[in-house]
């Protein structure tokens, strides 16, 4: 480890964690390169439109993540009445059995009962932890050894924490603190969360993983009168934050202390989680590994470049420094989708052939020519982009693919029956 002389925290090799919404972003979060994967179930997590696992997906999961050097933490970071304590107890139980690392909460019931089944718990950015008293007293009364930093927080923030936890819990107990912070996704009107904007006008809870982000919609100001006239608020989507994208100062978060950087995303499919876990590992592979290298700089200047660039293919919202750089002012909401490529349905695998390296497929919709992307989703194949370098149709080589054609073309992996075959196009 070593010391930075604005952060004296020592620097830490941090976990990459991934987002998981079902098989498919699982695999592609693996594949790429996750240190953990973070994932919900039915009922008990802040996203309940995501796709989401049942209780019974939990073994698979937690096998998975293990199979690959990589570890499973449970989202149980909703509120819980009373009513649901049967239903908390049995997903805390089966975590256990399941092999599941830990488990993120904030409400004490799931902290409660997680700690006392024997899982580690980190305290959820819901939590709004902001603070080395707040980081304190969670650590003194559970053990609670891993916050989520609440995202107002800055660089600075995360630093100073750690050094104020060393004079309030000792030198050795501060030690065993990790602070986690959010390094990539969307971010809510509300920041760290308990919005009740939905809740108000749909009466769908944000706090109960129902959000049906009214924030995200273009807006009008109606004069209360007869044919009273209309205005628009402004310009784009008031209330609509961009992106939060941490790649372009990363190693600041590195020099800051961080101990986890977090991709927001469990509503978001495969192609994302591919590229965010591969890009933020990439990144951080290459920060502490090759630091001694000539024209370090430079080379990591260009390696962030093109990541980014990985990264803007996909939906996004624009990208913003969040509250890492102090208070964010001016251009900071969005203007709707940016994604600089499109992701257009193809077919669906119908075999694989691996001596020959080759997939036989079936073209549903639109067509591809040689030259083009593609990618390949599915449970066990995850998430495979590559260019098409070659196909055959009816023994033939062809230059192009049609809908209603069945092909087999050149593949660089193994793909399986029914795995889903797109073109990506550019926006």
């Amino acid at each position: 480890m070593e010391r930075n002389a604005r952060f004296p925290s020592p620097v830490r090799r941090p976990e990459i964690m991934a987002p998981a919404g079902d098989f498919v972003c699982l695999s592609a979060a693996l594949q790429n390169g996750a240190d953990a994967a973070y994932f919900g179930i039915k009922g008990s997590n802040m996203r309940a439109g995501a796709r989401n696992f049942d209780v019974s997906d939990l073994p698979r999961i937690a096998d998975e993540c293990h199979k690959r050097g990589a570890k499973a933490y449970l989202a149980l970071n909703n509120i819980y009445f009373d009513s649901e304590a049967a239903t908390l107890d049995l997903h805390v139980r089966a975590a256990r059995d399941a092999g599941v690392d830990a488990v993120i909460a904030w409400d004490f019931a799931a902290i409660e009962r997680a700690l006392g089944a024997g899982l580690e718990v980190f305290l959820s950015t819901q939590a709004g932890v902001a603070n080395s008293d707040g980081v304190c007293a969670y650590f003194r009364r559970f053990g609670i050894r891993r916050f989520v930093l609440a995202r107002e927080c800055a660089l600075e923030d995360i630093a100073s924490i750690k050094r104020l936890a060393a004079e309030k819990i000792g030198a050795e107990n501060a030690a065993k603190i990790e602070i986690e912070v959010f390094a990539h996704g969307a971010m809510c009107v509300s920041i760290s969360g308990r919005c009740f904007m939905s809740q108000y006008a749909y009466g769908k809870s944000a706090n109960r993983g129902e959000c049906l982000q009214p924030c995200r919609r273009e807006y009008s100001v109606r004069e209360k009168r007869e044919n009273g006239a209309e205005f628009a608020v402004c310009e784009g989507f008031v209330m609509s934050p961009k992106d939060l994208c941490t790649l372009p100062f990363i190693e600041k978060l590195f020099e800051a202390g961080a101990d986890a950087l977090k991709i927001e995303g469990r509503n978001r499919n495969a192609q994302y989680v591919s590229a965010a876990a591969g890009a933020y590992r990439a990144a951080r592979d290459f920060w502490f590994e090759r630091r001694g290298e000539s024209g370090f700089s430079e080379k990591f200047a260009e390696l962030k470049k093109s990541q980014l660039e990985r990264l803007s293919q996909n939906f996004n919202r624009g990208f913003s420094d969040g509250f890492y750089m102090g208070r964010p002012a001016g251009d900071w909401t969005s203007s709707g989708n940016r994604a600089t490529v499109k992701k257009l349905i193809l077919g669906r695998v119908r075999n694989y052939f691996p001596r020959a390296g080759a997939a036989e497929i079936t073209v549903d919709d639109n067509s591809a020519k040689i030259g083009d992307t593609l990618c390949v989703e599915g449970n066990a194949t995850g998430y495979v982009e590559f260019e098409l370098e070659s196909a055959q149709i009816g023994g033939a080589d062809a230059g192009e693919v049609r809908k209603g054609q069945t092909a087999s073309i050149k593949v660089p992996s193994k793909m399986r029956p029914n795995d889903r075959i797109y073109l990506l196009s550019k926006s």
